[in-house]
């Protein structure tokens, strides 16, 4: 499955850069805090693990996947400081592309509405470029990326994934 490829996306406060292998050296430190990985799960990676799991994300799913990656390093305009990232995984849908969206803010970061910004840029350039859905996989005790959630128009469903609750539009069905 082939669709749009990451570009440079900016809001007032945030610039959201393409993912590149380089970026593990300067994400290494936003995301090392074991605090973080209390919902997202895992725990922090060392700079050789980021770096490896950096070149996966670049290089993307095996062809034969029914889904694309898309991912971003989100930076504060007014000192380019790494804050944290945002991806998505877009898949096909009956209706056309659905997209599972994920942010993640690093703990120094949090609390200043970098997590929202960023995550409705996503969202309006996924939708800009014709993804037709928008979901997120949130553990049920984070209360924070709930809100975020929520800002975005995305309610809680019944339905869960390894141990997280789906959050979808309202009305919106799951994809078939």
């Amino acid at each position: 499955m082939y669709g749009p490829i990451a570009e440079t996306i900016r809001t007032q406060r945030l610039v959201l850069e393409p993912l590149a292998v380089h970026h593990a050296d300067e994400m290494a430190p936003v995301l090392d805090d074991p605090r973080l990985h209390t919902y997202i799960g895992g725990e922090p990676l060392t700079l050789d693990e980021l770096r490896a799991r950096y070149e996966h994300l670049v290089a993307g799913p095996a062809p034969f996947h029914q889904e694309y990656w898309l991912n971003w390093i989100v930076r504060r305009v007014r000192d380019r400081q790494a804050v944290g990232y945002v991806q998505a995984t877009v898949t096909p849908a009956a209706g056309g592309p659905q997209a599972s969206v994920a942010w993640v803010i690093g703990m120094p970061y949090q609390g200043f509405g970098f997590a929202t910004e960023a995550a409705r840029a996503l969202a309006g350039w996924l939708t800009g470029h014709g993804i037709t859905a928008i979901t997120a996989a949130i553990h049920p005790d984070n209360r924070a990326s709930a809100a975020v959630a929520s800002r975005l128009g995305l309610r809680p469903t019944g339905e869960t994934a390894d141990g997280e609750t789906i959050w979808r539009p309202p009305g919106a069905e799951p994809a078939p």
